[in-house]
């Protein structure tokens, strides 16, 4: 048997590095991450700078000494900013005044379908944005409402929720029913234009200081929030006293008011009212807006 040496192409091919090939997968791993990061950082840092755009003249136009909060829903950010359209902006803020009479009224905005092109975004032109549809709550505080007369004539004056049942037919079988729900188009409950409310405070009869409880309707009609008083008592809804009907009559008036909505930050179409403890809140919506109709009456 001859042999031979043995050469190069008789060795054994050898085996690929898999350490090597596994480095190279984590740098493009860590290579992809950095760029992820980069992008999203760049997302949140644009997003912001529309937000706080859109925030001071939000302030101009609603006559604010602070930003109001704003922001702008969907990720990512950019392609809603190229395309110039935004699914769903949120704007709220805190101690509006509107007029001598409400000082710190509460304002909330969900704006959807929103249109702004980049340009007008940058440049801080918000006029014309427009808005597909809007839909905004006013919160009225207890202390901007016993500035509404009459109801400036009773003294430190308090909001509390009631139900139409007891406004209607007090410490009743009647009276003790909850008042019916309503659901919207998403099974979700919703207001409706009437509730019940309690007003306290104290009144001046017959030289007397006296602490009084009337339990009202407030309405809505149109464009007006009426508040109107059935009936007066003294103590609670615990503790039940009827105020004697002469009595009734001559006091009831001091707890009836009227609020134009007209005058309120948002055009938009009052819907509903709520009652909460300390305030009420008007709801509503408007279609096909401008971002400039975020606007106060201040007169």
């Amino acid at each position: 048997m001859v042999s031979r040496p043995v050469t190069r192409d008789d060795r054994p091919a050898p085996r690929p590095d898999h350490r090597t090939r596994g480095r190279r997968i984590r740098r493009w791993v860590i290579v992809l991450g950095v760029i992820a990061i980069v992008l999203v950082g760049a997302d949140f840092g644009a997003a912001a700078f529309a937000e706080h755009t859109i925030s001071q003249k939000a302030r101009d136009q609603l006559g604010l000494t602070d930003d109001p909060s704003v922001q702008i829903h969907g990720f990512p950010f950019l392609t809603q900013a190229l395309a110039g359209d935004y699914s769903h902006i949120s704007v709220s803020a805190d101690g509006v005044p509107v007029g001598e009479d409400l000082r710190d009224l509460g304002v909330s905005a969900e704006l959807e379908d929103v249109t702004a092109p980049l340009s007008d975004l940058v440049a801080g032109r918000m006029a014309a944005v427009e808005v597909g549809k809007l839909t905004g709550a006013v919160t009225i505080k207890a202390s901007d409402i016993a500035h509404i007369s009459p109801l400036d004539k009773v003294q430190n004056l308090k909001i509390d929720q009631s139900t139409v049942a007891y406004v209607k037919y007090g410490d009743t079988d009647q009276g003790k029913q909850p008042d019916p729900t309503t659901n919207n188009a998403n099974g979700e409950p919703q207001d409706g234009n009437t509730a019940g409310i309690r007003l306290s405070g104290n009144v001046q009869i017959a030289g007397q200081k006296v602490e009084l409880f009337c339990f009202a309707l407030i309405e809505l009609q149109a464009k007006t929030i009426t508040i109107v008083p059935n009936r007066l008592q003294f103590g609670n809804d615990h503790e039940t006293t009827i105020v004697p009907a002469s009595v009734q009559k001559v006091l009831l008036p001091n707890f009836s008011a009227k609020i134009d909505t007209s005058r309120l930050p948002l055009s938009v179409t009052p819907t509903a009212v709520h009652v909460n403890s300390g305030s009420v809140t008007i709801k509503g919506e408007a279609d096909d807006v401008k971002f400039s109709d975020l606007k106060t009456n201040k007169g």
